[in-house]
C-alpha cells in the first residue's frame, strides 16, 4: 500500500501574508542565535588575553560585523514586538479570576521592556566608576 503525500510548493509561506509573517518572525532566531555565538567568542577572547580581545574588538568594528549588529538589532526589535502582541494569546491571564484584557496584558510587557530598557542605559551611561 502506497501512502498518500500531499504536494506542497517549496514556498508554501508565501502566498498567504499570515503564514509569511510567522516564518519571518521565526527567521529571526537564526540572527539571535548568531549574535549569541558572537557573544560568546567575545567572552573567550577576552579570556585568551588582550592582544586577543583587542583583535576581535577591532573586528566587530569592521562594517560588516557592524551591518550584522544592525540587522540582528531589527530581528530582535521584530520579535520582541510581535511576541508582545501575540503573549496574550499565548498565555492568558487571569487576576482574581477575571480575565485581564490583551492590550493590558500588551502594555504590560513594553512598560517593563521600557523600564529594563531606562536601567541599562543608565548603567552605560553611568559608566565605569
Amino acid at each position: 500500500m502506497k501512502l498518500y503525500r500531499r504536494p506542497s510548493e517549496f514556498a508554501w509561506w508565501v502566498t498567504n501574508r499570515a503564514y509569511f509573517l510567522f516564518v519571518v518572525r521565526e527567521l529571526t532566531s537564526v540572527f539571535i542565535a548568531g549574535y549569541g555565538v558572537v557573544l560568546l567568542v567575545l567572552l573567550q577572547r577576552l579570556a585568551a588575553g588582550p592582544q586577543t580581545y583587542a583583535a576581535y574588538l577591532r573586528f566587530l568594528a569592521s562594517p560588516g560585523m557592524i551591518f550584522f549588529h544592525l540587522v540582528a538589532l531589527a530581528a530582535a526589535l521584530y520579535h520582541s514586538v510581535t511576541w508582545f502582541r501575540l503573549a496574550p494569546q499565548a498565555m492568558p491571564v487571569r487576576l482574581r479570576g477575571r480575565r485581564v484584557p490583551p492590550p493590558a496584558i500588551v502594555a504590560a510587557g513594553y512598560a517593563a521592556w521600557g523600564a529594563i530598557s531606562l536601567v541599562v542605559v543608565w548603567i552605560v551611561l553611568r559608566g565605569p566608576r
